[in-house]
């Protein structure tokens, strides 16, 4: 089947906005007056100045500039608040409805921002939304929970902490056993109402779902035509990897002018042969005509994975022209001190760091722009690194794709964990009180 050829729906918005972060530019110092990106892992302290005058609309005219940095808004894809998956689901409904099932389930961590998306474009084509969520019910409601009751999802949550006194060799195997077995016993239990129920896996990481990606980059080779953009890179996430295989495979396909540079958004990251056999299987489904070898995909860690340290940077890539430099953490820009960096993937899945906030605030304050601290926080914070140390240059153009993920900020854990950073010094957080 060629690509060209599949049909969709319309659950989410396609044909996001393309925009240019002059002010995040500005801020970093690479406006088209700077020269060149520094190499150095340190904000000097021009480039705090840099941040300082971006943020407080003193130097607007270097914020004007053109600066080669760009924001992919695929937050603004209109389903349930937005975000990636939406395209995805796109494909995903089509096939569902083409094959007659009711009701659509999938499997996701207790915040699973594509549980959300799953679950409206479910309701928006009255199909029955069930989530099977892997962890304890939390105490607490919040983030994306609260959005997934509101809408009237089936929330099953399968808790395998049992699993964690088997040796470490076992436990995957022992959870995704378990889990496998929990999904099972619902899909009976709907059928035998008389309900016929798709799986749509993790990320909605699917062959048919990864082709709402695909064809994401003509849309953006496009967008780049039409305002005379050039970019010779896209900064996206690499987490289930259906995103980042299938705009791994659309920039092959299509002969797109950048390459796709994907930032792991946890230190446990998805082998990279498992990705490989992905994207080659896309180009096997779908015609495509290539063949992805594991040299040919660029990754970047933000940490040396030879031997775990942190603070080094290592980069997958048989093209990359990337040293091991020092990392850095970015310019303080009202946020606490941040802890020492663990990689762009920071701490673990959805585990909160000063580090990934520092990268939300940034973009939070230059753009007016919120990423999450899950995912899209993490890429940002790699992108920017990225930037600093000249491996990937302003004056070529680089993209960052912004996945969506907002919600993520509500949750209980991360916003506990950000009460000493921005709400604990009423001086330090620009907090003033009267009083009668």
């Amino acid at each position: 089947m060629k690509i060209e050829s599949l049909k969709s729906v319309p659950a989410g918005s396609v044909n996001t906005p393309l925009e240019p972060m002059p002010r995040l530019a500005a801020a970093l110092g690479l406006t088209k007056e700077a020269s060149g990106c520094p190499m150095d892992g340190t904000p000097s302290d021009s480039t705090r100045m840099a941040v300082r005058t971006a943020i407080a609309g003193t130097n607007a005219a270097k914020a004007d500039a053109p600066c080669g940095l760009y924001i992919k808004r695929d937050d603004l894809t209109g389903l349930a608040l937005g975000g990636n998956k939406a395209r995805k689901l796109n494909y995903i409904v089509q096939y569902a409805l083409e094959n007659g099932y009711t009701a659509l389930m999938t499997f996701g961590g207790v915040q699973t921002n594509h549980g959300r998306l799953t679950v409206a474009a479910a309701i928006r084509y009255g199909l029955k939304p069930i989530l099977v969520l892997k962890g304890k019910k939390p105490n607490e409601l919040s983030g994306n929970l609260l959005l997934d009751r509101l809408m009237g999802a089936d929330i099953y949550f399968v808790d395998t902490t049992a699993a964690d006194a088997l040796p470490p060799d076992k436990q995957a195997a022992a959870k995704q056993r378990y889990l496998d077995e929990c999904a099972a016993q619902i899909i009976a239990a709907y059928e035998a109402h008389g309900d016929k129920v798709l799986s749509v896996p993790v990320g909605g990481q699917t062959v048919i779902g990864s082709a709402g990606y695909i064809q994401a980059v003509p849309e953006i080779m496009a967008q780049m035509k039409a305002q005379n953009i050039r970019a010779k890179h896209l900064v996206v996430g690499y987490g289930s990897t259906g995103t980042f295989a299938g705009l791994w495979a659309g920039a092959k396909y299509y002969h797109a002018p950048f390459e796709v540079i994907g930032i792991p958004i946890e230190p446990d990251f998805r082998p990279i042969e498992e990705t490989v056999d992905f994207i080659n299987e896309l180009s096997e489904y779908f015609e495509m005509g290539f063949t992805c070898r594991k040299e040919d995909l660029h990754l970047e860690f933000g940490f040396d994975s030879t031997d775990g340290a942190a603070g080094n940077t290592d980069t997958f890539s048989a093209a990359s022209s990337c040293d091991r430099t020092t990392s850095d953490t970015p310019a303080a820009i009202g946020s606490a001190a941040a802890q020492a960096p663990t990689g762009y993937g920071g701490i673990g899945y959805n585990e909160p760091d000063a580090v990934t906030e520092s990268y939300i605030e940034l973009l939070a304050r230059t753009e007016a722009i919120f990423v999450d601290p899950c995912y899209t926080g993490k890429v940002f914070h790699g992108y920017v690194d990225l930037l600093k140390r000249g491996v990937i240059r302003a004056e070529d153009g680089a993209i960052f794709m912004h996945t969506g993920g907002a919600p993520g900020l509500w949750t209980k854990e991360h916003l506990n964990h950000m009460q000493k950073s921005y709400w604990a010094d009423e001086e330090k957080d620009h907090v003033h009180i009267f009083t009668l």
